[in-house]
């Protein structure tokens, strides 16, 4: 029979010490650190939600400038060299179009000003011609006078409202944004994000729980992957289409081209919206400059072209199918995003969304390879 191994000796006082702390952590622990991180997040997001905004304008910067600056340093260009470079050249070519594009765009906005009362009376004697070759057409058991007035009425009130929109939007874009913080406080830190992202996020990757630390590195670089695929494609459509608009409808007459064509290819950031809108109100311009139909078609055709660009050349071309945010998901999370935190909402919502969209992915893969999923049916009782 074999002895029992003998006890260590115990210490001066008297008393062994305590067992040692178990070195794995329990899943209420887990879900206490999930919990207490996110919640922190939204409130932290919720009570700084006023002085935010120019430090995400600066991370998103940071963010799109980043493959630019690490080539720049695979170079042999030092990191905080190629992040003056960087920051210095978008400020100039902000700088360039602000100079350009501000001052016609205000005369434009001056001339919309001068002209929408013979632009709503326009509308109102094309709507009228229109309703009485349709009334000819169908007979005026389904088209009486009281239709005609209403839609002549609604299509007044549509471009008014549209006139004093664009107004205050564009007289008052600086005081949304203010002159100090977006020419002093977004440079200076987004030059500082780019010279320190790799630091940064190589000290929040040290951070990582140890355990999930692979899957949440796979997790952020697919993130990554479908959020720089979604902003590469949106940037590339507003760009193309900006321009495309613009040129065309300049071209065609329209008087507020350039103002219209910018504002469609800017807000087709929000998918469809940008493009429905600057359809509408482009047509009911063209309709209160022209008075005549054809020149309405010729805008009609424009956005038509335009629509075919986006859909035909510039997605399937040069963006396959990397692109893996739906439209529908991406306008509730931008207006969801507006609603919770105003524009610091909006600028947080697509890579809130892309994140989002990545984890349920992961966790529907994981689902379908469960016995949750993966269970027999029940043959008989």
């Amino acid at each position: 029979m074999s002895e029992a191994p003998a006890r260590p000796p115990a210490p001066a006082g008297g008393r062994f010490p305590p067992p040692a702390a178990p070195r794995t952590a329990t899943p209420r622990q887990r879900l206490g650190l999930l919990i207490g991180f996110g919640g922190t997040l939204l409130f932290s997001l919720w009570l700084f939600q006023g002085i935010l905004t120019p430090f995400v304008l600066a991370a998103v910067i940071a963010y799109f400038l980043d493959p630019v600056a690490t080539r720049l340093t695979r170079i042999g260009v030092r990191r905080s060299l190629a992040a003056v470079l960087l920051i210095f050249l978008l400020m100039a070519l902000a700088l360039v179009a602000g100079l350009l594009l501000y001052p016609i765009i205000l005369s434009q906005i001056g001339i919309l000003v001068q002209r929408l009362p013979a632009y709503v009376a326009g509308v109102a004697a094309l709507l009228q011609e229109g309703l009485l070759r349709l009334e000819e057409a169908l007979g005026p058991e389904m088209m009486d006078q009281r239709l005609r007035d209403l839609a002549i009425n609604q299509a007044g009130t549509m471009l008014s409202w549209l006139g004093t929109a664009a107004t205050r939007l564009i007289g008052g874009g600086f005081a949304l944004f203010q002159v100090f913080t977006l020419l002093v406080v977004v440079p200076v830190v987004a030059f500082y994000l780019l010279r320190d992202w790799p630091g940064m996020l190589a000290r929040i990757e040290s951070w990582l729980p140890r355990r999930n630390a692979a899957v949440l590195r796979q997790l952020a670089r697919d993130t990554d992957r479908v959020l720089s695929a979604w902003l590469r494609g949106q940037l590339l459509c507003c760009a193309a289409l900006g321009v495309f608009y613009a040129v065309a409808l300049q071209l065609v007459g329209l008087e507020l081209g350039i103002t219209i064509g910018l504002m469609a290819g800017i807000l087709t950031f929000i998918p469809y919206v940008g493009s429905l809108t600057g359809f509408v109100a482009a047509v009911l311009l063209a309709m209160g400059q022209f008075g005549t139909w054809n020149e309405v078609l010729m805008v009609v055709g424009i956005f038509f072209v335009g629509q075919t660009i986006e859909g035909y050349v510039i997605y399937p071309y040069l963006l396959g199918d990397r692109v893996e945010l739906h439209a529908v998901w991406v306008i509730f999370a931008l207006f969801a995003g507006g609603v919770a935190f105003g524009f610091l909402g909006v600028l947080l919502a697509v890579p809130m969304a892309a994140a989002l969209g990545v984890v349920a992915r992961y966790w529907l893969r994981r689902y379908l390879e469960s016995p949750l999923y993966l269970d027999p049916p029940r043959t008989g009782m």
